[in-house]
């Protein structure tokens, strides 16, 4: 068993690391960072799986976490300071996310993760939650390139569908893992 210690040095590291995501002299965390690194990702994944641009068009709403921070060793960590929510292409709010996992576990790693709410009973639970937990509510389907080969705007029937895409770094090891989505206010 890890005491204290040893996950108060994790979670000081996962910080560390996604202190380093900023750029510039603004805040990592500003609406207009936060917008230009959403549509950034957006596009990328767009541009390598057509089959999510065609998704985009049925979607109610398009969450977009850029950049999420995920570190650990035994106890593990994941983070991502800033996601914006876009319908009919505008922003129209902002995002964070946090999790925790335990298990057999090693590294860090970022990657950016995508999420298509699909119908209006989804993005509602979304909207009126207060931190949506991921594993609790709508169904999620996590589309990897099985999955996108299959999907069509007919076969497309799950509330949310999520890419995760653009890893960097090193994550091995296998772990149970609980996610929450929670709404702030950047400046």
């Amino acid at each position: 068993m890890l005491n204290n210690k040893w996950v108060s040095l994790l979670l000081v590291s996962l910080l560390a690391l996604t202190g380093c995501q900023s750029t510039g002299g603004q805040m990592a965390n500003s609406s207009a960072n936060i917008n230009r690194d959403s549509n950034a990702a957006l596009q990328s994944l767009y541009a390598n799986n057509p089959e999510a641009k065609q998704l985009a068009k049925r979607a109610k709403g398009i969450l977009v976490f850029p950049g999420i921070v995920k570190a650990g060793f035994m106890v593990g960590a994941q983070y991502g300071s800033g996601g914006a929510l876009f319908k009919n292409g505008r922003t129209a709010g902002y995002y964070n996310i946090v999790a925790g996992s335990y298990g057999l576990q090693a590294g860090v790693q970022s990657f950016n993760y995508v999420m298509f709410f699909m119908d209006n009973a989804s993005l509602n639970y979304l909207n009126n939650s207060e931190g949506w937990e991921v594993g609790v509510g709508p169904s999620i389907v996590v589309v990897d390139q099985g999955v996108a080969k299959s999907l069509t705007t007919t076969t497309a029937k799950d509330g949310v569908y999520a890419y995760i895409f653009g890893q960097k770094g090193l994550m091995a090891g296998l772990g149970l893992q609980g996610s929450k989505i929670s709404r702030i206010n950047p400046d």
